[in-house]
């Protein structure tokens, strides 16, 4: 219809155009120095009309063709990002950095150009390129300033897979220096370095930060929450008074961790708190009857060994085939010197699962009392 509307007002105007010029007598002058040219007015008039014509259609001509230039860049760096990243996924790292690096180069976009980089520098990493990786990088920086978020997390990361945690956690320091809320990759990264460093309270921080998180893996997060508390635990394993306010702290329901446990007997048996780390195993070993608890009984021995064993009598009375549990009884007769009572014990533990530890600690009773061959056979 719109173009119904515009051939009918060209032909009404060059049909006005003609009839005027009918009636038009005067004369045109075109002085050019040295030249001049003399045109009847009508004549003049339809040359000005032609020469706009053809103005216009050489300005579409033109735009046209820049236009489809244009296009076709467009559609080139398309092709190369669409390809690289196909065969970045492929495993195809030489070509995935080939055409990643020409739509870098292609690119208008800095979304665009910085997701070249990005795939470009991932690539040349998988290829221990370096160099090349680290200037994939640099160009996006400077070509992409609003998107260097995405850059500076992938350096955070070639820098944790080198194992320069602390040039990580520099780099992620540039990116919590814009403010905001950041992104859960971006703290797991911090996570990732805070491992690789040792700072396990700094680990358990962001790991509480993360739960909150919808787009976390909730089962991945606890389970390094689980192991942060275990070795922040044994890194407070050479000072009582941090151990027992960490300790302190720790909720009812991870007190009943067995693996908690266990790492919190052995942090308080090496610094001789064996009354500690006997109660913690007492209080739990009735409920998840852990074999690394049980044996760990036997480790930590004080003033009040007797006691131990009326206590671990009263569990055989749950547990009567329990190898472990009969082991342990064992270790902690021959330690008061109660020769037949640990003998019975052993070889009841023997009986039920044979095992090397039980040989052995019937070799070193049967040692004590003089019989050496025995202890030999054992």
């Amino acid at each position: 219809m719109k173009l119904i509307v515009w051939l009918i007002a060209l032909f009404t105007a060059a049909v006005a155009v003609t009839l005027a010029a009918k009636n038009i007598t005067g004369q045109a002058s075109l002085v050019m120095p040295p030249y001049q040219l003399e045109l009847p007015l009508d004549q003049f008039i339809i040359v000005v009309i032609v020469a706009f014509i053809v103005f216009y259609l050489l300005v579409r001509f033109i735009l046209g063709v820049l236009g489809f230039s244009k296009r076709h860049r467009h559609k080139k760096t398309d092709e190369m990002l669409l390809s690289g990243l196909k065969a970045y996924f492929e495993g195809d790292f030489v070509k995935a950095q080939k055409n990643t690096a020409t739509a870098l180069k292609l690119a208008n976009s800095e979304t665009i150009k910085t997701i070249s980089a990005v795939i470009a520098a991932r690539s040349a990493h998988k290829l221990d390129q370096d160099t090349a990786r680290d200037q994939y990088l640099n160009d996006a920086l400077n070509q992409a300033p609003s998107e260097k978020s995405l850059c500076l997390a992938t350096k955070a990361k070639f820098q944790l897979d080198d194992g320069h945690y602390q040039d990580a956690l520099k780099t992620l320091q540039l990116l919590y220096s814009e403010g905001g809320l950041q992104p859960t990759a971006v703290l797991q990264l911090e996570l990732e370095a805070q491992q690789q460093g040792g700072n396990w309270d700094a680990v358990l921080e962001l790991t509480e930060v993360l739960a909150k998180r919808q787009s976390a893996n909730k089962a991945h997060i606890k389970q390094l929450r689980h192991d942060a508390q275990i070795e922040s635990i044994r890194s407070k394993a050479t000072d009582l008074q941090s151990l027992n306010q960490y300790w302190l702290h720790i909720s009812p329901m991870e007190k009943m961790d067995s693996k908690l446990c266990a790492a919190a007997v052995r942090a308080y048996s090496s610094l001789g708190d064996c009354v500690a780390a006997n109660r913690i195993i007492e209080q739990n070993v009735p409920i998840t009857w852990d074999s690394n608890l049980i044996e760990l009984y036997a480790e930590c021995l004080g003033s009040h060994v007797n006691r131990q064993i009326e206590c671990a009598e009263v569990w055989l009375k749950s547990r009567p085939n329990n190898a472990q549990l009969l082991l342990t009884l064992g270790k902690l007769c021959t330690h008061c010197e109660l020769w037949g009572k640990a003998q019975n014990y052993l070889e009841a533990s023997l009986s039920v699962e044979p095992s090397y530890k039980a040989h052995f600690a019937l070799a070193q009773l049967n040692e004590k009392l003089g019989k050496h061959e025995l202890a030999m056979n054992h």
